[in-house]
């Protein structure tokens, strides 16, 4: 029985491993994750360990999600297990129509489409052709080893050299079109590539499976960055560059003492890549918009409380304010986030370069909580405000608290907020009347 991957992925984040787990297995807290007595095999030594989205016994190498453990421990087919946790889920399971699977056909062609141009991209930044490229790419820093790691490549300039390459292989340019590689008139039909002459960025899901690419020209051209445009396997606002590689990290076990790495969003590819190759193997970032409310949502379910760092000028503070006010109506006991802004000119890029992965270490390790860093953003400017900006300011404070739909944790917010806004701007006039 075939189900749509989408409904499938849905089905997983919708369903918390470790309360399915907990029913059948004691859990206690081990760091971030969970451990208890494997329940396949018997042990009196807890060696099965529980994360966001999948388990492993060490003792036994059981190992598998939420799908897959209720499989084994019931004794299940994939069909009857998917179908229990979707009725737990208040979920419905698509019916297997001949339209249904021609689509999850269809996504498949595209993926394949969308592997064809990497080969070719990735084999053109190593050819004469590419060397623009080769040089940009090695010039910012960036080994050969983190070259090939990352899959990048380069689409040449002749505007429709790809077009005739993937001709070869029998993809057409209707299809290129469907999988993001070729622009559309008004009428839908291909009019042009989307990529030529610039550096190409693989982007994958979380699972690593290919859905669209950026680019990035060389020179003063315009867009400087381009990503491909929505298809049916490419959502950018579900998506973040570099997850599939950051969750692995993040979730990999790990020595006992030894921290995960943290999960950190950036603003762009360079950023996450000039990270992950200096040791910040948690680094992740938006594709070219604002931080979403989806994106916060799977942020969450590779970690409780991941960093969102920002450049250091006018445009990162504001980026800051937005994201936080994207954050609040999501927050609950559990799942926040930390803030940290870059000294003003800096990127995580530059940062690396020119300090030294210690200093980007400290930055992140010191990254403020929402709470302190939303006062600090919101107070910026203000130094001795009067009456009348005081009790705006007041009210902008209680309004952002507001958004929190946790009561308790509302509460908690309103108070630190207006605790540091007497602190700050009362002083010794008294009370909080």
């Amino acid at each position: 029985m075939a189900i749509d991957p989408g409904f499938l992925e849905e089905l997983r984040a919708r369903t918390p491993l470790t309360s399915v787990i907990g029913r059948r297995v004691k859990l206690a807290r081990s760091g971030r994750n969970w451990k208890g007595c494997c329940p396949f095999h018997g042990e009196k030594t807890p060696s099965f360990y529980v994360y966001d989205d999948h388990f492993h016994c060490f003792g036994c190498g059981a190992h598998g999600d939420v799908i897959s453990f209720v499989m084994q421990i019931e004794g299940k087919p994939f069909p009857e297990a998917v179908q229990e946790l979707a009725s737990a889920a208040g979920m419905e399971v698509p019916v297997q129509t001949q339209a249904a699977r021609q689509v999850m056909d269809h996504a498949r062609t595209l993926e394949d489409v969308l592997t064809a141009a990497q080969k070719i991209w990735s084999a053109a930044l190593w050819r004469p052709e590419g060397r623009a490229g080769l040089d940009y790419l090695l010039g910012r820093g960036l080994t050969r080893e983190t070259i090939t790691a990352f899959g990048l490549g380069w689409a040449s300039e002749g505007r429709g050299d790809l077009v005739k390459a993937l001709a070869h292989d029998g993809i057409t340019p209707e299809k290129m079109a469907e999988a993001g590689l070729m622009r559309v008139d008004e009428g839908g039909k291909p009019k042009g590539e989307l990529f030529w002459g610039r550096v190409t960025f693989p982007i994958r899901d979380r699972r690593g499976r290919l859905v669209s690419f950026g680019g990035r020209i060389l020179g003063d051209g315009q867009p400087k960055y381009l990503n491909g445009p929505e298809t049916p396997l490419f959502s950018k606002r579900r998506l973040l560059f570099g997850l599939d590689r950051a969750r692995a990290a993040v979730r990999a076990p790990r020595p006992r003492g030894e921290a995960s790495p943290a999960l950190v969003v950036v603003e762009g590819y360079m950023d996450v890549i000039a990270l992950h190759q200096a040791g910040f193997t948690g680094a992740v970032a938006p594709l070219g918009t604002a931080l979403t409310a989806e994106q916060l949502e799977v942020l969450w379910q590779v970690n409780a409380l991941p960093i969102l760092c920002f450049d250091g000028d006018g445009a990162g503070r504001r980026a800051a304010i937005k994201a936080s006010e994207t954050a609040l109506p999501m927050l609950k006991a559990g799942h926040s986030l930390r803030l940290c802004l870059l000294p003003e000119g800096e990127d995580p890029d530059s940062m690396v370069r020119g300090r030294g992965a210690p200093a980007v270490a400290e930055l992140f390790a010191n990254a403020q909580p929402l709470a302190d860093v939303l006062f600090d953003l919101l107070t910026a400017g203000m130094s001795a405000p009067g009456p009348e900006e005081r009790a705006a300011l007041r009210s902008r404070l209680t309004e952002a608290a507001a958004l929190i739909p946790d009561r308790a944790l509302a509460a908690e917010y309103r108070s630190t907020l207006l605790d540091r806004f007497f602190a700050k701007f009362r002083g010794s006039r008294g009370g909080r009347g």
